[in-house]
């Protein structure tokens, strides 16, 4: 495959309180995508560890050694597949009992090539995790790559310094499941990362549980904001799509988004004198 180039598959389960079936999951995703020729594979949200006030309580007597185990046998598959894995979870931290809210990006290797810590948590959040507060950006075969976690999306300012470090393929992971059935989720979510993908030009890897009841199905989004690809809501499963960054696609913005991105707010001439345009309260 060449360069800019990259095979990825997005993954679905019912994340669960527990973390050894979680990881039996994990794994089944990693080696079904590695037989598939995925370059990465990417999992939701709290993948590993479950979401704590629904899945399980809080963090309070939570197993870290399991999950340390657990997270060591996931890197250690990772090098044995020579795959990316992408991977939601906690980071426990050393003078607070809630820890991060996480994704450890784990290399082909086999070990920690970085983690961003979710840096926007919802109210009912704060009671469990700590947010960050940097963002993560890596490189898989010449194609420029970050991560966000599912409440960052309603925070648009997070958005552009990827699009100005040059980021083209964005993976955010998601947790909106075990729930008590529709909700406004469904409406807005991969709504919303439809619109920041057409408006900073990613291609967009979605992944979200698929425990019942979930709103909205994991998907890989292009850089115009279409869906290419999804599963089906409360099952699980993997989308494999290949990205090619020689694509072109629709781009309205193209040639007029650096320019915004700048600070200059209109695409025409910034010293118009003209009194017909000055005055704004006359037909």
């Amino acid at each position: 495959m060449d360069p800019g180039q990259i095979t990825i598959a997005t993954c679905q389960f019912a994340v669960s309180g527990q973390v050894r079936r979680n990881a039996r999951w994990i794994h089944q995703g990693i080696v079904r995508a590695a037989d598939a020729g995925a370059d990465v594979v990417h999992f939701p949200e709290a993948a590993l560890t479950g979401y704590p006030g629904v899945d399980l309580p809080g963090f309070q007597g939570f197993d870290w050694d399991a999950l340390r185990s657990e997270t060591e046998r996931i890197c250690a598959l990772a090098a044995d597949r020579r795959i990316w894995v992408i991977l939601g979870s906690a980071h426990r931290l050393s003078t607070t009992g809630r820890p991060h809210n996480c994704l450890y990006l784990i290399g082909p290797d086999g070990r920690l090539a970085g983690r961003y810590d979710k840096r926007f948590c919802l109210k009912s959040e704060l009671e469990h995790y700590t947010p960050g507060h940097h963002f993560e950006f890596f490189v898989i075969r010449g194609v420029p790559c970050s991560v966000l976690i599912c409440f960052d999306l309603r925070f648009p300012e997070l958005y552009r310094p990827l699009a100005r470090q040059g980021v083209r393929c964005l993976f955010q992971s998601f947790y909106n499941a075990r729930q008590e059935g529709p909700s406004i989720h469904g409406d807005i979510m991969r709504q919303t990362m439809q619109a920041h993908a057409a408006c900073n030009a990613f291609w967009v890897s979605l992944s979200n549980s698929s425990g019942p009841y979930s709103p909205y199905a994991s998907c890989l989004i292009r850089p115009d904001g279409k869906i290419v690809s999804e599963l089906r809501r409360n099952r699980p499963g993997m989308i494999l799509h290949t990205i090619d960054l020689r694509q072109e696609f629709y781009d309205p913005m193209a040639g007029f988004r650096e320019m915004a991105m700048a600070g200059r707010l209109t695409n025409g001439p910034g010293d118009l004198d003209d009194p017909r345009s000055l005055d704004t309260r006359s037909l």
